[in-house]
């Protein structure tokens, strides 16, 4: 069993559109019958399980009528989500009633995972719905979502919420079952059953596309999910759910295993999605951060973007590859001004007293 409830006190279920509803856009009722049957044999276990669940674009296109599974336009994406929406919480619930459970939706969108004081308003709604033994239902709120600000893709969504749960594993229920060296379509291509750490090899075995057509995400969203889940703490499992009862049946997987998580306030900065600027630094600075030290202006090459003191930013090394995250210390303006500068010299630009750093390591994550 993945996950088995006594190492892992929380678990987080993604469910891919393609699982959930069939190529006519009908719910896969029995199917889900089955996973809802797992999770209340998980739940009697003492193991607490949220379900993130696609499906409502899918099952709102059918109802709808729209092309291309309500997916040919922003507009025609949101009313189907809007559509259905209504239609897959009401089989959710009616699938865990069956099992005795209580369903709960929650929609959310980038903005409530992003901003820190909705992220823990998040989380505190998720810890005391998990504590009453309520199995919760999350979803990209998809019928307010714009282009470009949305997850997009439930994978990296479900790692999100994995940390604002404080869960210790996720499982990706997907079209296939785990990561290969290549497109499995391809002769020869090799099952990656473990991945003890994320970097450019494993990268480069991603694949974009989602299988089925139906869904958004496809493995390079999967590894992304995976290094969020992993930098707070969880590890996460990519599982076939074409199989019948796939959280309680024994098949292949591929598990990406966490170190030791980092604080909570950091594991929130490795996992988000956007960046209100950047700052790129030279090499001694990118030596120097991976050493445990603070950013300091005069290590800073180039600052971009509009952003204020406290705002999320990202921090790149010469070659481009961003290699931290942080909250700043200066607004945009300020950090421009003494950028490359030394201590003495910055006084001077700012004309007041310049900070310890330009972003101090206590409020920074390397990635």
């Amino acid at each position: 069993m993945l996950f088995a409830p006594a190492s892992c006190p929380r678990l987080i279920v993604k469910i891919g559109s393609a699982l959930l509803v069939d190529d006519s856009g009908a719910v896969r009722r029995d199917w889900l019958a089955g996973i809802a049957a797992d999770i209340a044999g998980r739940t009697r276990a003492g193991q607490q399980v949220a379900v993130v669940s696609s499906g409502a674009i899918a099952l709102g296109a059918r109802r709808l009528g729209l092309a291309k599974g309500g997916r040919a336009s922003l507009e025609d994406a949101q009313a189907a989500a809007a559509t259905g929406q209504i239609a897959l919480s009401r089989v959710w619930a009616d699938v865990l009633g069956e099992e005795g459970l209580t369903a709960a939706q929650i929609l959310v969108t980038l903005d409530d995972l992003e901003h820190r004081r909705r992220y823990l308003n998040a989380a505190a709604t998720l810890d005391r719905l998990l504590g009453l033994g309520v199995v919760p239902v999350i979803n990209e709120n998809d019928s307010v979502a714009t282009e470009e600000i949305r997850f997009g893709d439930n994978d990296r969504l479900a790692a999100r919420v994995a940390q604002a749960a404080g869960a210790a594993g996720v499982v990706l229920l997907s079209d296939i079952d785990g990561l290969y060296d290549r497109n499995p379509a391809q002769p020869g291509a090799v099952h990656i059953g473990r991945v003890e750490r994320i970097d450019a090899a494993i990268e480069a075995m991603a694949d974009d596309g989602s299988a089925s057509g139906m869904g958004s995400g496809g493995m390079v969203s999967k590894i992304a999910a995976a290094r969020i889940a992993n930098a707070a703490g969880a590890h996460l499992a990519i599982a076939s759910g074409r199989i019948e009862r796939p959280l309680s049946t024994e098949a292949r997987h591929t598990l990406f295993v966490a170190e030791k998580g980092a604080s909570a306030r950091k594991a929130w900065l490795a996992g988000g999605l956007t960046a209100r600027g950047r700052l790129t630094i030279d090499a001694g600075a990118v030596k120097a951060l991976r050493g445990g030290a603070s950013l300091l202006a005069a290590g800073v090459t180039e600052v971009s973007g509009d952003f204020a003191r406290g705002d999320i930013l990202d921090i790149a090394g010469p070659d481009g590859r961003t290699v931290a995250r942080g909250l700043a210390e200066y607004p945009a303006a300020d950090a421009a001004a003494i950028r490359g500068l030394g201590r003495d010299a910055q006084e001077a630009a700012l004309g007041y007293s310049p900070r310890a750093a330009m972003v101090h390591r206590d409020h920074m994550v390397l990635l």
